[in-house]
């Protein structure tokens, strides 16, 4: 039914075409100027609709960049929050706004990382007053591989390597027939590639598309399942202690095929699950929901991804009573040094 409607609007496919290949003629003949901040940007994106890893690759490079002593702040629109404008989200010691108010990604990156952060819709005028608030040495633009208002020293654009791999002729295509958000003609603006395998084994890419990466460096990332920790007390517990327990697998993220699969790899019980659309708001109609499937089954435990869990913990008092869980990722890069070489390089120009 999904194919079918795709096949409907597929009409509005070349029309879309022209409106973003206009834009981005006018961005690169300077008709339209990128606005340039007083400090060096990073920008973390991709042209495919959701699901290639983004905010764990924000957390990454963040990290690089403070171990490496550089000031780092994070900016993204804050997708999903209930707030608009320019926000001060962390002042580099202590989170400000909530989650609603600044979107789950935000929240989480933030905290996991302990630096400063903010959110604004309009990228190059939220930069300029998020250094007003906070002395920055880079900042690190969440999804904005498309916002080209703002300058940039370095594009990073991930892929998902089973995107890469699909030979589905829908796929591969602009929206709303595919799930590109630009073709790939555009990575020609982009400076590192990360094809991130996820909990996937690494395969070989076609010389086809191996070619449409000329010229660009490119790494390979995949996730490490650290641990399963408690939402409430934080408590630490291996993978190995949740083999067999029958937990209510609670997700809202885009493509959540990894964090199932990862779980059932490790011989986790998912037959029991709430599967929820990206970025899901949780209303406590939906946490009404999980109770009652929650007793329904007999579940051990609610098991849910670190994005969700940050809005999971507003509703503690209603789910005082369930022991509520996360699966803790990280991702690794097969050449981290030379990708951290990559990111430092940027101030040397």
């Amino acid at each position: 039914m999904l194919n079918l409607l795709k096949i409907i609007v597929s009409p509005l496919m070349p029309i879309y075409l022209s409106i973003i290949s206009f834009r981005n003629w006018l961005f690169d003949k300077n008709i339209f100027k990128a606005d340039k901040v007083n400090s060096k940007v990073i920008s973390i994106g991709n042209i495919t609709v959701g699901g290639s890893g983004k905010t764990p690759t924000v957390i990454k490079v963040s990290n690089i960049l403070k171990s490496s002593g550089k000031r780092t702040g994070v900016l993204s629109r804050g997708y999903g929050r209930s707030t608009a404008g320019y926000k001060l989200v962390n002042n580099g010691t202590d989170t400000i706004l909530p989650v609603k108010e600044c979107g789950d990604e935000m929240f989480l990156v933030v905290n996991e990382c302990n630096i400063p952060g903010a959110v604004a819709e309009r990228r190059a005028e939220g930069a300029h007053k998020f250094l007003e608030d906070v002395p920055l040495d880079v900042i690190v633009l969440d999804d904005a591989f498309q916002h080209r208002w703002i300058h940039r020293d370095l594009d990073i654009v991930m892929f998902d390597q089973r995107f890469l791999l699909k030979n589905s002729l829908l796929h591969h295509r602009l929206l709303p027939l595919g799930i590109m958000r630009e073709p790939f003609s555009s990575v020609e603006r982009a400076d590192i590639i990360i094809i991130n395998r996820k909990f996937s084994e690494k395969k070989d890419l076609s010389e086809k598309l191996l070619e449409r990466f000329r010229n660009k460096k490119i790494y390979y990332g995949y996730y490490d399942a650290i641990g399963i920790y408690d939402v409430k007390t934080h408590h630490f517990y291996s993978l190995e202690e949740f083999k067999g327990q029958k937990s209510l697998v609670v997700c809202g993220i885009a493509r959540p095929y990894s964090f199932l699969n990862v779980l059932e790899s490790n011989s986790i019980d998912i037959k029991n699950k709430l599967i929820f659309s990206d970025h899901k708001d949780y209303s406590l109609k939906e946490i009404n929901d999980i109770r009652k499937k929650f007793y329904d089954t007999n579940s051990f435990s609610v098991l849910t991804t670190q994005k969700d869990s940050v809005k999971l913990t507003n509703y503690s008092k209603e789910l005082d009573d369930i022991d509520v869980y996360y699966l803790k990722i990280d991702l690794k890069l097969e050449d981290e040094e030379n990708f951290k070489k990559d990111l430092l390089e940027i101030f040397d120009k």
